[in-house]
């Protein structure tokens, strides 16, 4: 098998994460290698925004707006770093929106993979419709062209923790040919 192979099979979430997590230099490495994904005519339709410290806290305060609540939410405390991954379209009628949105999904796949191959724990989080909420999205400072698709947090892999794996995808439910026309 091959590393990529043997990666995405070994990938897992990692729900609970402890205090640790890569330094910024170490992120821009990761975030560079996922930057490969396959891009039509390499708008790069994304953009990262690293969420440490006091930042958490914000978001955590938007997320509480966006629900109607006062305070504070705790899920953006869950992890040391939190990564919002941003769909930043470009208008263009060669590579229409979902492409682009499928760029940006496919970076924070391939981040979340080299993270864990590089042995940090991460899981996906989204806020369900309040992702999207104006309050979230001026949190993270948006623009009128982009979207927030959700959040990678990020932090070190617990050492007592039990080593799980997913369960394996049965393919052959998955892929089929085309029809005969």
């Amino acid at each position: 098998m091959s590393g990529a192979l043997d990666a995405a099979l070994a990938r897992r979430s990692w729900s609970k994460v402890t205090d640790e997590a890569p330094t910024h230099e170490e992120l821009l490495d990761f975030v560079a290698a996922a930057g490969r994904v396959a891009d039509h005519k390499s708008l790069h339709p994304w953009r990262l925004i690293e969420l440490r410290g006091a930042d958490r806290r914000r978001l955590g305060k938007a997320l509480n707006k966006a629900e109607g609540h006062k305070g504070s939410s705790s899920k953006p405390m869950r992890a040391p770093l939190i990564i919002a991954v941003v769909a930043s379209y470009s208008k263009t009628h060669k590579v229409p929106r979902w492409e682009q949105e499928a760029v940006a999904s496919g970076v924070a796949h391939l981040l979340s993979l080299v993270l864990d191959e590089a042995g940090w724990g991460v899981f996906w989080r989204t806020a369900g419709e309040n992702t999207r909420s104006k309050v979230v999205a001026k949190a993270h400072g948006l623009k009128k062209n982009e979207e927030l698709l959700g959040w990678l947090y990020v932090g070190g892999k617990p050492k007592r923790s039990r080593p799980t794996r997913r369960k394996g995808v049965d393919a052959t439910r998955f892929v089929s040919r085309m029809p005969k026309g």
